[in-house]
């Protein structure tokens, strides 16, 4: 399978037909956390509870090291592993702060500030230039 354009956009991972079905069973775990029984459930024994949901050892590794990007390229949903950031108590900005790599607050002033440059971000193959 070829990969698609939109793969050279730095940060930017195509939540298409393919990701969501490898993704599957990762979403569903997500949304499990939307009952309040499940959440304690996976608080309790987090590698207990995932053994429900029959996902690859890399998703759940990538669950349990709480590696948002990586969950991401594995099939997960933003709106759906946000539930997990959510059960960890984290909102939403934070996320986004740990999969740039930023602190909260530097990622608030980068958005605030209009997001990140253009330049150097529109396509992969720029950063081969030089």
């Amino acid at each position: 399978m070829s990969e698609p354009e939109f793969e050279d956009i730095p940060g930017t991972l195509m939540f298409d037909a393919e990701r969501s079905r490898n993704g599957y069973h990762l979403n569903m775990f997500c949304m499990s956390l939307m009952k309040p029984e499940n959440r304690d459930a996976f608080r309790a024994d987090e590698a207990g509870y995932l053994k429900q949901f029959p996902m690859t050892p890399e998703q759940t590794k990538a669950i349990l090291d709480r590696d948002w990007n990586k969950m991401l390229e594995l099939g997960g949903n933003i709106y759906f592993t946000a539930k997990l950031g959510a059960t960890d108590g984290l909102a939403f900005q934070q996320l986004a702060a740990k999969m740039t790599g930023a602190t909260q607050q530097e990622y608030a002033d980068m958005m605030l500030a209009g997001g990140r440059p253009v330049e150097g971000n529109r396509s992969k193959s720029e950063w081969k230039r030089g």
